[in-house]
């Protein structure tokens, strides 16, 4: 997420326990904050598909989602 975004919604909030928002301003605020929850687990989940466990051998393996444990 752009910083001029992450910016807005800090300043959102400022005001938020300052003097409170307009309709209008908590609806930005959901937005924003629903964009850059979508970013945060998009950048977790993509970390975690390119993680390797190394067993006490030396041996590398992929993560495997708990789905794709359960079926093997």
């Amino acid at each position: 997420m752009e910083k001029r975004r992450i910016d807005r919604i800090n300043e959102l909030a400022r005001k938020a326990k300052i003097e409170g928002l307009t309709d209008a301003e908590k609806a930005e605020q959901k937005k924003l904050r629903e964009e850059y929850l979508e970013g945060f687990r998009r950048n977790v989940i993509n970390t975690l598909e390119h993680t390797y466990i190394m067993d006490e051998e030396g041996h590398k393996r992929k993560l495997q989602k708990k789905e794709e444990k359960d079926r093997k």
